[in-house]
């Protein structure tokens, strides 16, 4: 008879055993108004699990609002309104290695992230 309660350790998981490169593009023109909404950051670089995966890895290393006096826009987090989740406004693309290694954990990997995504408080709000 099987084992009623495997151990958590033995259940497959779908992840991939290696990670990849993605690079995060800007897709819509400057003048477009959906970058209204949202700070474009230009080209980024990430390692993740998968294209899905490398635009969350990009939102995380944006600022939210709990890191900041600022107030929430939606909900708990303003991670929603990243740019980097909109495939509207960026693309995902895989990165050649080379310059940079796929070995490594989940991490932004290269390009520029402008910390005043969001806007702090002032003192007169």
């Amino acid at each position: 008879m099987p084992d009623p309660n495997p151990k958590r350790d033995t259940i497959p998981t779908d992840r991939p055993e290696t990670l990849a490169l993605y690079r995060l593009v800007p897709l819509a023109a400057a003048n477009d108004p959906r970058w209204d909404g949202a700070t474009s950051q230009g080209e980024v670089v990430v390692r993740a699990y998968s294209p899905a995966d490398a635009r969350l890895v990009a939102t995380a290393a944006e600022t939210d609002f709990r890191q900041t006096n600022a107030k929430p826009g939606d909900g708990n987090s303003t991670a929603i309104a990243s740019a980097f989740r909109d495939d509207k406004l960026y693309t995902v693309v895989d990165e050649p290695e080379g310059r940079f290694s796929a070995k490594g954990e989940r991490a932004f990997v290269a390009g520029s992230i402008d910390e005043n995504v969001i806007m702090p408080l002032t003192d007169d709000e």
